[in-house]
């Protein structure tokens, strides 16, 4: 008999805001810019991706090429979706 199995949607489990934070600073901890790329993409579509860019003042299209794999988005866009998302970024030592 066959194992049958299911794609892990990451979005799907980012209920709260307290998910988001903890996921968010989870991936920042990893130090991998394309991880966060794409962890600020996962966030983005599980709070709603053409909300999100129309609150950073982008395009939909140029949020998801930004976000995307392989995408490197400008720092500035970093700044303005986690300003859309309701989230601030703070410096710890």
């Amino acid at each position: 008999m066959a194992l049958k199995t299911t794609r892990y949607d990451t979005a799907a489990t980012l209920k709260t805001k307290k998910d988001v934070v903890a996921y968010l600073n989870a991936v920042f901890e990893e130090d991998d810019p394309a991880l966060i790329a794409h962890a600020l993409g996962v966030v983005a579509h599980a709070e709603g991706m053409g909300e999100i860019a129309k609150l950073a003042g982008l395009t939909r299209p140029s949020l998801y090429k930004a976000l995307s794999k392989g995408g490197r988005p400008e720092f500035s866009t970093v700044l303005k979706v986690i300003a859309a998302l309701g989230l601030k970024l703070k410096i710890a030592a």
